[in-house]
């Protein structure tokens, strides 16, 4: 047990405003939403919801900035991006602090998002030669064309709790360095790393209106989706609100991103190295309490090896430290709130009734000294199968279910039957049948013996079928693509002589 003192019960629990024009402010709020502190179940803070006043508001301000934003050369945007990472980087432990102290991850993860958000800002200082257009001479006599690529205008992001500072900086660096303005609704359950990203902007010379912070709900949400200076959507969450972001956000004209759940599998072969695959597994099942879209929730063994890699399973389990999120040793923390507690719980019990064997049970855990907190231990289930609620939905806690097959087709096939195609893995030392998957598997992400293939800054993240709604993945070269509008011109400089009179055709390059 660390003896970091990780308890934040206050008298009168801090405020989180917003951040709108260069300023955090009040603005017109008045409903106020509790923020937990997950280690302990002590309210450590309230958060402010916004108006429609309030966000309208935000996107003002984000409009009226964005002209000279826009107009600012790419190679100054770019300079303010390299500050703003050089600040991230000097700051980056107080940011995983703030994560791990709302969101209830272990400080080593947290520093791991602060790390890859970083890696998608070094992406961004690039936007100079990124957004680079094509030209052609002499397309026809004495006529060139060529291509840029410009900013929409006001364009927005909503993130989930689980990622409060990553997530934004899928975004965030990607349409600020393109020369869009920017309105940011983060998560009501993980607020506070988000203000620390707007002061830390303002820091590295952003011009204030550029990036804006609105908190709350579904109000705030509603007049992102709906205001027709809102030119785009960023969004990652939860399918059923991803396809309703994407819906609305389209039929009011915007251009959306709509990342949604996951049930990624790890399809184990016959071949496999089971000790390779069972620290695979612990670590992508149960790493940040499996409040991650990309964890590993199913997994799939090929032939007889199940017995097997449950046994190894057992083991590694107890291994595994559950603590608050500052205690450096610590593998593993709490959920997020109590409800998103219940919710898991709800499952682990649910899958009892549907007919899976539990051989982990971690619902009766109470760690010593946090009694309070909301901590789910590692749970595991085998003899799932397929037409089982607990195989079919994302339960987004520290609940791993194995699933037998027989063959490779048959692993396959189930991988490739499922509603949700986020990441996906396979473990084997047969190179034609990693081929084979890696070609025929419908995912958008795939590991080979990788179990979370997150995708690094300079290519994109995205799933296929219903864990994106969309046609662009996010950051990396897709992000230019999103975030910017072609334009093509083409041109003709005429000589003094007369022209060759009014043409009637379409025009033909000779």
């Amino acid at each position: 047990m660390s003896s970091i003192n990780v308890s934040s019960t206050l008298p009168n629990p801090r405020i989180i405003n917003h951040y709108i024009n260069g300023q955090h402010t009040e603005g017109t709020s008045t409903r106020l939403s509790d923020v937990y502190n997950p280690a302990t179940g002590e309210l450590q803070a309230q958060l402010r919801n916004a108006t429609v006043e309030d966000v309208n508001t935000a996107i003002t301000a984000a409009q009226k900035a964005f002209p000279a934003w826009a107009a600012t050369p790419a190679l100054r945007r770019a300079r303010i991006m390299f500050k703003f990472k050089a600040l991230l980087d000097e700051r980056a432990n107080d940011l995983a602090k703030a994560i791990s102290l709302e969101h209830g991850k272990t400080i080593s993860d947290a520093r791991g998002e602060v790390t890859r958000g970083i890696e998608v800002v070094e992406f961004a200082c690039g936007a100079p030669h990124l957004m680079k257009g094509d030209f052609n001479d002499n397309v026809g006599t004495g006529i060139d064309t060529y291509s840029m690529h410009q900013p929409l205008g006001v364009v927005a992001g909503i993130t989930p709790f689980n990622f409060p500072i990553m997530v934004p900086l899928w975004m965030i660096p990607m349409a600020l360095a393109t020369g869009n303005t920017f309105v940011l609704k983060p998560s009501e359950k993980t607020p506070s790393a988000s203000l620390m990203i707007a002061d830390l902007l303002a820091e590295a010379g952003l011009p204030a209106g550029v990036f804006n912070i609105v908190n709350g709900d579904k109000e705030a949400v509603d007049v992102l989706l709906t205001d027709k200076r809102v030119q785009a959507i960023s969004f990652v969450g939860s399918t059923p609100i991803a396809e309703y972001i994407y819906s609305t956000g389209t039929k009011n004209g915007k251009r959306v991103q709509a990342l949604g759940g996951a049930k990624n599998h790890l399809v184990v072969m016959p071949d496999a190295d089971l000790d390779q695959v069972a620290d695979a597994l612990i670590g992508a099942g149960y790493g940040s309490a499996g409040e991650r879209c990309m964890a590993i929730s199913v997994a799939v063994t090929v032939g007889d090896i199940a017995d097997k890699l449950i046994a190894k399973l057992a083991e590694k389990v107890k291994e595994i430290t559950i603590d608050h999120g500052l205690n450096e040793k610590a593998d593993m923390g709490p959920l997020v709130t109590p409800q998103h507690y219940a919710k898991v719980k709800e499952y682990v019990d649910l899958g009892v009734t549907e007919g899976a064997k539990l051989v982990i049970d971690g619902r009766g855990y109470r760690h010593a000294g946090f009694e309070a907190g909301f901590f789910l231990a590692p749970c595991l289930f085998d003899d799932v199968t397929k037409d089982m609620r607990i195989y079919k939905e994302e339960i987004f806690g520290p609940v791993l279910s194995i699933v037998r097959a027989k063959t490779f087709e048959e692993a396959l096939q189930l991988v490739n039957d499922h509603e949700f195609g986020n990441g996906v893995a396979i473990f084997t030392r047969d190179g034609e049948a990693a081929r084979e998957f890696t070609q025929r598997v419908q995912a958008g992400m795939v590991g080979v013996n990788v179990a979370i293939p997150v995708p690094i800054a300079f290519h994109s993240f995205g799933g296929w079928k219903r864990s994106l709604f969309g046609d662009h993945h996010i950051y990396g070269t897709e992000g230019i693509r999103f975030y910017t509008r072609l334009k093509t011109t083409t041109s003709r400089w005429p000589s003094n002589s007369k022209g060759g009179g009014a043409e009637f055709v379409m025009p033909t390059m000779k």
